[in-house]
C-alpha cells in the first residue's frame, strides 16, 4: 500500500511538473529597447510542483508588459490555475488595460473559478521612448531595481491584497527606469524559507545585485544572463522549499533624438503632410534610402486611418535597429488583409504593407488602435 501511494504521489508530481512547464514561455519576447532574461527552477524534491509564472509581453507603442505571479500551493491544481491566470493576463494586456485594471481582472477571474487558492502577481509596464515604469501589485514581493552605478533599491509599491481575496482595489505607480538599469521580478522561493523570513531574504537579494554590479564597475552593468546565475547562487541548501521564477528586465530604452511624432487632422490633406514629414524624418536621420518606401506605406495607412477617424491621426517613427511607423486612430475596427480585385479601386493598402515592410501588425487599444509597420534598416 505504501508502495502505491509513493509511487502515484511521484506520478502526480511529474505531471505537474510537465503541466507547469508547457504553460510557461519557450522564448521571451525581443521587444525594442529593453533586454531580457528568465529563470524557473522547480521546488526541491520533497515539495510538489507549485504555480509560479512569469511573462514579457509585447504591447503597442513598443512598450512591454512584464509578469510575474504565484499561485500559492503545491499541486497540479495550482499548476492548472497558475496556467488560466496566466493565459488571461495575455488577455487583458492584448487589450491594453492600465496594471490595476489587469489585476482587477484577474482578480476576478480567482473568483468565477470558486477556488480557495489565493495567488499574488505583479504587473509592470515599461515604456522605452517615455523611460517610464508603471507596475501595479496584488500581494507579491516588491520588485528591486539595479541602477547602473550599482545601488540596487527596493521598489516602493503598494502591495495589494493578492488575486482571490476579492472586492479590493489595485493601486499602480509610475516611476522613472533609466537606461542601463536592470529590473528583477522574482517570487517568493528565491527570498523566503524555513530558514529566513521574506524581509531578510529580499535584503540580500539587493546585496547581491549590489555586490554582483561592482564587478563590471559603475559604467558597465552586469550581463544579464550572467546576473540571473549569480541571483539564484545566493540560494542555501535549506532555501528550496518552493520554486522560484525570476524575470529579469535590462533598459536600454529610446533616445529622444530617435523618435518622431505629429498629430494629423483627419482630412484628405492628411496622407501628403505625412509624407512630408516622414521624409523630413528620415533626412535628419540620414536614411534616405527608405524614403519611397516609407513614404507609399505611411500614405496607405495613414489614408485607411483619417477615412473613418473623428479625432486626430497619430504618427510616429521609431528609429533602432529598424525603422518602426506607427499610426494610431480612434476606430477600434481592425484592418484586414485582402486580395483587391483588378475592378476595385481600393483594398490595395494593407497589401503593399504586407509585401514591402519587414513586419506588419495592428492592435486594439481602449481609445481605438494602431497600425505598425517596420522595415529594414539599408
Amino acid at each position: 500500500m505504501g508502495i502505491d501511494k509513493a509511487v502515484l504521489y511521484g506520478r502526480e508530481a511529474y505531471i505537474a511538473d510537465e503541466l507547469q512547464r508547457t504553460m510557461l514561455p519557450e522564448t521571451l519576447p525581443r521587444p525594442t529597447g529593453v533586454r531580457l532574461a528568465s529563470r524557473y527552477l522547480p521546488a526541491a524534491e520533497t515539495a510538489r510542483v507549485g504555480g509560479d509564472w512569469y511573462d514579457a509581453i509585447p504591447l503597442p507603442g513598443s512598450r512591454v508588459a512584464l509578469v510575474v505571479g504565484d499561485v500559492m500551493g503545491h499541486s497540479m491544481t495550482s499548476a492548472a490555475i497558475m496556467g488560466q491566470l496566466r493565459t488571461t493576463a495575455q488577455t487583458l494586456a492584448g487589450l491594453d488595460l492600465p496594471p490595476q485594471e489587469v489585476l482587477h481582472h484577474l482578480d476576478e477571474q480567482a473568483q468565477r473559478l470558486g477556488t480557495d487558492r489565493m495567488a499574488t502577481c505583479l504587473y509592470a509596464v515599461y515604456d522605452p521612448v517615455s523611460h517610464r515604469i508603471t507596475i501595479a501589485n496584488a500581494g507579491h514581493p516588491p520588485p528591486v531595481l539595479l541602477h547602473l552605478g550599482g545601488r540596487a533599491e527596493v521598489l516602493r509599491v503598494p502591495p495589494g491584497a493578492p488575486i482571490g481575496v476579492g472586492g479590493v482595489d489595485f493601486e499602480a505607480v509610475e516611476l522613472d527606469a533609466p537606461a542601463g538599469a536592470t529590473l528583477l521580478l522574482y517570487t517568493d522561493g528565491l527570498v523566503e524559507s524555513r530558514l529566513r523570513d521574506v524581509w531578510t531574504g529580499i535584503e540580500q537579494l539587493r546585496e547581491k545585485l549590489a555586490a554582483t554590479a561592482q564587478l563590471t564597475g559603475p559604467d558597465h552593468p552586469p550581463p544579464l544572463e550572467a546576473l540571473c546565475d549569480e541571483v539564484l547562487d545566493m540560494l542555501g541548501p535549506g532555501d528550496r522549499d518552493d520554486d522560484i521564477a525570476l524575470l529579469a528586465a535590462r533598459f536600454d530604452g529610446i533616445a529622444p533624438s530617435d523618435v518622431a511624432y505629429w498629430f494629423l487632422e483627419p482630412e484628405d490633406a492628411a496622407p501628403g503632410r505625412a509624407r512630408r514629414l516622414a521624409r523630413r524624418a528620415l533626412s535628419r536621420w540620414d536614411m534616405e534610402d527608405l524614403t519611397d518606401s516609407v513614404e507609399l506605406l505611411v500614405s496607405e495607412v495613414v489614408t485607411n486611418a483619417v477615412r473613418y477617424a473623428t479625432r486626430p491621426v497619430t504618427l510616429r517613427l521609431l528609429r533602432t535597429d529598424v525603422l518602426r511607423c506607427e499610426v494610431g486612430d480612434d476606430v477600434p475596427q481592425l484592418p484586414r488583409l485582402r486580395q483587391a480585385r483588378a475592378t476595385d479601386e481600393g483594398g490595395r493598402g494593407l497589401y503593399l504593407v504586407n509585401r514591402l515592410a519587414r513586419r506588419w501588425g495592428a492592435t486594439r487599444l481602449s481609445t481605438g488602435k494602431v497600425v505598425w509597420f517596420e522595415l529594414n534598416r539599408g
